[in-house]
């Protein structure tokens, strides 16, 4: 074992594991950064988080609740179809590690590629493989709570019985419907944030440069869609 580490840490120059480690920062850090920033500027997930406890609150005062139903249903094809997408990326990413022969000649052939050996080019194809498969989990999960959701709205109480028990349990009801919703949004905005990040992993292939530059373009992105768009604005007003 401690031989397959130290030909692990030797595979690898310097420079490459200093752009592996930039990769995971700027990841995590962004990742606390934004949870943190939402609580003094509002992000675009805790925008929707706001609407959906709102709709929540609305959902009360409705007879037939077949809307949202309807509504908690689309909400939940999306990190469905992005499941299933991510089990085909990553079969196709397995049958890459089997037959790294070929992929490390499909890859030297890429402009500005770093010529690499066959076991830093699984090492770099493991590292995507990792992504999409923590994305897997996020989307499933995300669609896990969208169906506990569901069967929130669906066992709430008669309209009428809200009107008589009062804004209290109204609230509460919409506190917790809401906040299970909230939560299948965020692990579905952290199945996407992976999808972001799986772009950069990619550049790895070419070089360390690459990547690095790759992860910290991916920041930026994300930080100007979630706290500085035109759909977060229109949101707030």
């Amino acid at each position: 074992m401690t031989n397959f580490w130290q030909l692990i840490f030797s595979a690898l120059p310097r420079w490459e594991w200093l752009a592996l480690a930039w990769y995971f920062f700027c990841w995590i850090g962004y990742a606390r950064f934004a949870k943190r920033r939402s609580t003094v500027q509002p992000s675009l997930l805790a925008e929707g988080n706001r609407e959906r406890r709102l709709w929540m609150i609305q959902s009360t005062r409705r007879d037939v609740r077949v809307i949202d139903a309807i509504i908690v249903q689309n909400l939940s094809t999306s990190p469905s179809f992005f499941a299933s997408t991510t089990l085909l990326i990553v079969g196709g990413l397995l049958a890459l590690l089997g037959s790294s022969e070929q992929t490390s000649a499909l890859v030297s052939e890429l402009p500005f590629a770093v010529r690499t050996s066959r076991l830093v080019l699984d090492l770099k194809l493991l590292l995507l493989t990792g992504v999409f498969v923590y994305a897997f989990f996020r989307f499933t999960w995300s669609l896990r709570q969208y169906s506990l959701g569901a069967l929130l709205v669906a066992a709430a109480p008669d309209y009428k019985e809200f009107e008589q028990l009062g804004e209290a349990d109204r609230a509460r009801f919409a506190d917790r419907a809401g906040g299970v919703m909230g939560l299948a949004a965020e692990s579905h905005n952290d199945g996407l944030r992976a999808y972001y990040f799986a772009f950069a992993a990619a550049a790895w292939l070419v070089s360390p440069i690459f990547f690095a530059i790759g992860s910290a373009g991916v920041v930026w992105v994300l930080f100007m869609r979630e706290f500085h768009s035109e759909a977060l604005a229109l949101m707030r007003r």
